[in-house]
């Protein structure tokens, strides 16, 4: 399947949910806690027999997804603590092995399907649970590869056992003490990143097992890759990934839009992140964020699906994106009657308000490209799109 042909979906999603979720979620402090508070694998494991999520429902999780207008779903089938939300021949340390007694990752797989929407499995190369991470191949070359034909071994079944997958999302981090991080011959890359080519032939792969593959992953930023390069910044709704019970800063709805539409402005994605809890619940500040963001999409939502770079910029007035002869002007700062585009050299034949069809009039002076008739005040408070027809 050539690159086009296999990329064209993801270029035109532009909004996904990333879904970090495990047995650190009992304790509410991220997904970090393990290693930020140094708590030993044989205290920390024991986690795993209290975790049995008995409010899991992941069709409410992709219903809401939907609602948002987000066009795809990540989920962390395991993270850097060790424990897998799907069933394993690699270890025991899993979902299916312990209280919760199932695969975590099938019944989410099959509903993101059934809703038509695109699943990706996010992996974390990093496992805490073995101590030559922290060694690295060099001071235990026999115990490290150990350590890698575990992980190509998670990774394939992963690959193997879930139907058609869209997305593998590597993780990575560099162990503290180590100079260097974890390169691609480490892992050996090449190798697993073939295989899963073999298993998944349409499948995207992202540049975090050291090699570039399909497309970069700026983490908590917007700022993307170069022109033809395909990218995805992953963003927090408050400050933590995990669920963290004591984070408060939420951010506000116009926050999440200023991300969304920041990224389809640069040809890139937003993967914006949920943390539920530890019975399967997706915290009620999320849901109300996702479902307000829904509601700017259901009207503006052209502006930001197959969006690609405009030809010129938005001024002081928030970002442009473009769809063929269509520019999409969204107005973070609404100016009042008039607004002033500062070089817009193609011809603009008319521009209206999206969500109410109020037409503008238009004024050239030079390259500055004038907008009278606004109203006083913005129609959306979150954003306003006011769409521009090209000649």
């Amino acid at each position: 399947m050539s690159a086009p042909d296999r990329t064209k979906w993801f270029s035109e999603a532009r909004f996904g949910m990333f879904i970090h979720w495990g047995i650190y979620s009992l304790l509410g402090r991220g997904e970090w806690v393990m290693h930020d508070e140094n708590i030993p694998a044989e205290e920390y494991n024991k986690l795993a027999w209290q975790f049995n999520p008995r409010r899991y429902y992941p069709e409410e999780w992709v219903a809401l997804a939907k609602e948002a207008g987000m066009k795809y779903i990540v989920i962390t089938t395991r993270h850097c603590d060790g424990f897998s939300l799907f069933d394993s021949r690699e270890n025991d340390f899993t979902s299916a092995k312990t209280a919760a007694k199932r695969d975590l990752i099938a019944p989410l797989a099959d509903a993101c399907r059934k809703a038509g929407l695109k699943i990706g499995f996010y992996y974390s190369l990093a496992d805490w649970q073995w101590p030559v991470f922290f060694k690295g191949p060099e001071k235990d070359p026999k115990g490290w590869k150990e350590y890698r034909a575990y992980l190509h071994g998670q990774v394939k079944e992963l690959c193997s056992n879930y139907g058609r997958i869209d997305v593998l999302w590597y993780d990575k981090m560099k162990p503290v003490g180590r100079k260097m991080p974890y390169t691609a011959r480490d892992w050996d890359a090449e190798k697993l990143n073939a295989m899963v080519r073999r298993l998944q032939p349409h499948i995207l792969i992202n540049n975090r097992s050291g090699l570039p593959e399909d497309f970069d992953t700026p983490e908590q930023h917007c700022r993307g890759s170069a022109p033809g390069r395909l990218w995805e910044a992953c963003m927090t709704m408050n400050m933590q990934w995990g669920y963290f019970k004591a984070d408060f800063l939420w951010k506000h709805p116009k926050t999440l839009i200023h991300n969304l539409t920041g990224c389809a402005s640069s040809e890139g994605n937003y993967l914006l992140n949920v943390g539920p809890k530890p019975d399967g619940t997706i915290p009620a500040e999320s849901v109300k964020r996702l479902k307000k963001v829904g509601k700017w999409m259901k009207v503006n939502g052209e502006a930001i699906y197959g969006s690609r770079r405009a030809a010129w910029s938005s001024g002081t007035a928030g970002v442009v994106t473009s769809k063929g002869k269509r520019n999409y002007l969204i107005v973070h700062w609404w100016p009042g009657n008039r607004l002033c585009l500062p070089s817009v050299k193609e011809k603009i034949k008319s521009a209206r308000i999206l969500a109410t069809g109020q037409k503008l009039t238009l004024e050239r002076r030079g390259e500055r490209l004038i907008l009278h008739g606004l109203p006083k005040k913005a129609p959306d408070v979150l954003s306003t799109v006011i769409v521009m027809e090209s000649a």
